[in-house]
């Protein structure tokens, strides 16, 4: 029979999985008197793949500029393990920032610089460990990426699914808790695109990392995404928060069962 500590423990690590790593609380996103999004809350939990969708224009890569602390918030708060980055000064901003990478939809990897350059320039910035150590991780890293032997070619050599790889390598160089991967299998082909879905479950289950995901290529949310939250640029709100499985099956809202049925327009019923 189980002991207590037994039940203890299976209810300690249980309420560990749930916890949320990002709680956003009523964020307003504004340019100017233009709101993009009014008011809007989610918690994305510790070690979940997270998907924000939406239509073209809605918000998706600006919500992600603001969850890492580029763009203050009209209203609201985001807070990464409880602490507001907005507010975050120094220190404490620094520590913020280590607990996240991100990869940009173009992969923003310096043309000038070696692959391995450019992953060692986040250690460069927040470490002062000697450069052979760094060069070691920058290769390491590569390396859980399948780019190995790209250390030292330029980005200019490697092909789109090449360099979106290696974006994702310089953004876990600090072993991050967190990463967040603007559009990435933008512009990539579906077989590319598939393998990249891959290397995500492989790093989320093998590193335990969260993932945050802004895109809208459907066989990639189908294939990765645990828990799924959809913009409306009409209402300004989140207009559906679920599971892919959940939103396509059972969503009340005509254009959510549009977006994942791929019903043509005026078909949201079939």
């Amino acid at each position: 029979m189980p002991s207590y500590s037994t039940f203890w423990v299976y209810e300690v690590t249980l309420e560990m999985v749930s916890e949320p790593i990002i709680e956003v609380k009523g964020l307003t996103m504004a340019y100017d008197s233009n709101v993009i999004m009014d008011g809007i809350s989610f918690e994305v939990m510790r070690g979940q793949k997270f998907v924000i969708l939406g239509g073209s224009g809605c918000g998706k890569s600006t919500l992600l500029k603001h969850m890492i602390g580029l763009y203050e918030p009209s209203q609201g708060q985001i807070l990464i393990d409880g602490r507001n980055i907005v507010t975050a000064q120094s220190q404490e901003r620094k520590a913020l920032l280590r607990k996240f990478g991100v990869s940009y939809q173009s992969g923003a990897l310096f043309g000038s610089m070696t692959v391995q350059e450019n992953v060692r320039l986040v250690l460069e910035e927040f470490t002062e460990l000697p450069k052979n150590a760094m060069d070691f991780i920058a290769r390491a890293k590569l390396k859980l990426v399948d780019l190995a032997d790209a250390c030292h070619k330029m980005p200019s050599e490697l092909s789109g699914g090449m360099q979106k790889r290696a974006a994702i390598a310089r953004a876990m160089a600090l072993d991050p808790e967190i990463l967040f991967l603007d559009e990435p299998s933008a512009g990539l082909d579906p077989i590319t695109s598939a393998d990249l879905d891959q290397l995500i479950l492989r790093l989320a289950q093998n590193l335990n990392i969260t993932f945050v995901i802004v895109t809208h290529e459907l066989p990639s949310i189908l294939t990765v995404a645990d828990h799924v939250i959809m913009l409306d640029k009409v209402t300004k709100k989140i207009i559906a928060s679920g599971s892919p499985d959940e939103l396509r099956d059972h969503s009340k809202n005509d254009w959510v069962r549009q977006f994942f049925n791929r019903n043509p327009s005026g078909d949201a019923n079939q």
